[in-house]
């Protein structure tokens, strides 16, 4: 049987072991543009369970511990490939509720509901993905459980089943076979499976690596630290004016009633710490040795008590959603200070830190959509592998949240500029929809590593350019990219306004002379407007409307 704590060194070895691995699953990435990275997205997800599993009790039931870590990689989840992550694993809660210990049987109903639960989310699933690579290992879990397997030997075929699915992707996705690599998610889904593997069978998984996730601020006061580490009552602490006498035995009869125990001694005066449920006795063997002064004890189960309950209010203020003051808000997701305001003066209510390489977490989002004053708040992505991420606050807030399909900088502007509070929500929903499929996005950034895309090859380091987040040229330079990407953009026509918004890496004489071209060339065509956005990795942005 898959007890609670077996489950939990399980998350924590699955977490090590995709961390360790991260970097090998973001090379798999096919599109060369720097972009939202597999491997870091889904270690920084299975990082927010192994945070909350060592919290968990070790005499929890798995039940408990299934749910809780599902609960955190939900609000952990970044990017597509977090999010069904995420969703795996909330089925396998599903299939374990109720469960004190896992038998074969539970296991395999685990991964099945896991494995339909994130087929079930993805509004087209593909093939040749994560998803095939979860379901296979499910299906070859069931075959198991009726075939009498035991516990860890069911896993342990299901993992085998996982990567021989895996090795097969390219078979089932082109893109992946000209490449010549396997599927991103699948194998950090594997990697993840073979650490729990290595759990369940009593070893230890590769690692540890430290993960690049932020770490969650500590709720917590060092009080509270002292009363997990001890089962004493009373920190207790004095000085003793003592000169030259040897405080060791003082010491040995301190651990004998206490733990905790600090005595430090110079030739002047011993400073003594200790943690015991009896004080009085600590301090009577102490005055032996001289007068006791500055004398401190605190009942740390009450400090810890009132610690803990100012921590439990004050992280209920922080999710409660924030009073209506109006009808509707916005919540972006932006990078660079020009950007963000620019968001901001359109009227955006919150803007949450990410874009590419950077996607920010459910709970950032969340965060920000509570944050807003509003009776319904509209998200805007503004990548495609934010909006999965962002579709999930939706069952976590008690606001009204609908979210726009933004995939670009442009489409999230133009979708902000079209809200108009005096129509309905209804209204609003398809007009920002609208707004954003009307704007035409083009990027220029650079190729983060070698790629073959169709009829292109592309070498790492090239510059690119992008319409719609589809390459279209390269050059060797930005300036030159970005003015050719402009120009294939006005020869569809139909374009008044084009706004240039240069990044952080782009120097601002560049940037100048970028506009001076484009306003000689096509000012009769269309106003032209240069911003800087401050936004890192795509030297340019183009706007169109």
């Amino acid at each position: 049987m898959i007890t609670g704590l077996m489950f939990k060194n399980a998350v924590l070895a699955a977490a090590d072991n995709i961390t360790l691995h991260k970097n090998e699953v973001d090379a798999l990435n096919v599109f060369p543009v720097p972009d939202g990275d597999t491997g870091t997205n889904m270690s920084m997800t299975m990082n927010a369970a192994a945070r909350e599993a060592a919290l968990i009790p070790d005499d929890a039931d798995i039940s408990l511990v299934a749910e809780r870590t599902a609960s955190a990689l939900l609000r952990g989840a970044r990017g597509n490939s977090g999010v069904i992550l995420s969703l795996i694993f909330r089925g396998f809660a599903k299939g374990l509720k109720g469960c004190a210990q896992a038998s074969p049987a539970d296991l395999s109903s685990a991964l099945s509901l896991g494995a339909e639960t994130a087929y079930k989310a993805v509004m087209k699933p593909t093939e040749g993905t994560i998803l095939t690579v979860i379901r296979t290992a499910a299906e070859k879990a069931h075959a198991q459980a009726l075939a009498g397997r035991e516990e860890t030997a069911l896993w342990e075929a299901a993992c085998e089943a996982a990567a021989i699915a895996l090795e097969k992707t390219p078979e089932q996705l082109p893109v992946l076979k000209k490449a010549g690599v396997v599927d991103a998610g699948g194998q950090g889904l594997v990697y993840i499976m073979e650490g729990m593997a290595a759990a369940f069978g009593g070893a230890k998984a590769p690692g540890p690596a430290q993960d690049t996730a932020p770490a969650e601020p500590a709720r917590h006061h060092a009080a509270s630290a002292d009363m997990d580490a001890s089962r004493f009552t009373y920190c207790t602490e004095f000085l003793i004016d003592a000169k030259g006498l040897d405080a060791q035995p003082l010491r040995a009869y301190l651990e004998s009633i206490g733990d905790s125990v600090l005595v430090a001694s110079d030739d002047t005066i011993i400073k003594v710490h200790v943690h015991t449920d009896n004080p009085a006795a600590a301090m009577q063997q102490a005055q032996k040795y001289g007068n006791l002064l500055n004398v401190k004890i605190e009942n740390m189960v009450s400090q810890h008590e009132e610690i803990v309950r100012i921590s439990e209010e004050r992280a209920a203020a922080e999710e409660a959603p924030a009073k209506p003051e109006k009808r509707f808000g916005i919540v972006a997701v932006a990078s660079g200070d020009g950007i963000r305001e620019l968001f901001t003066d359109i009227g955006a209510d919150a803007v949450v830190s990410g874009g590419q390489t950077m996607n920010p977490s459910t709970e950032d989002i969340l965060k920000a959509v509570n944050g807003v004053p509003a009776e319904l708040v509209f998200v805007l992505p503004n990548n495609k592998n934010i909006i999965m991420t962002a579709e999930q606050v939706i069952p976590l807030t008690g606001k009204k949240v609908r979210v726009v399909h933004t995939r670009s900088i442009p489409q999230g502007l133009a979708a902000a500029i079209s809200l108009d509070e005096s129509a309905s929500a209804e209204e609003n929903h398809l007009a920002m929809n609208r707004a954003s499929e009307k704007a035409v996005s083009g990027l220029v950034t650079y190729a983060a590593r070698d790629s073959a895309l169709e009829d292109r090859s592309i070498r790492k380091g090239e510059i690119l350019g992008l319409i719609n987040g589809k390459i279209v040229l390269s050059d060797s330079s930005p300036l030159q990219a970005a003015y050719r990407v402009t120009r294939q953009i006005l020869r569809k026509g139909g374009f008044s306004q084009i706004a240039v918004i240069y990044g952080a890496e782009t120097p601002a004489k560049q940037a100048a002379e970028l506009e001076q071209m484009l306003k000689a060339k096509f000012g009769g065509e269309a106003d032209i407007s240069l911003i800087n956005g401050g936004q890192p990795l795509y030297y340019y942005i183009i706007w169109a409307e």
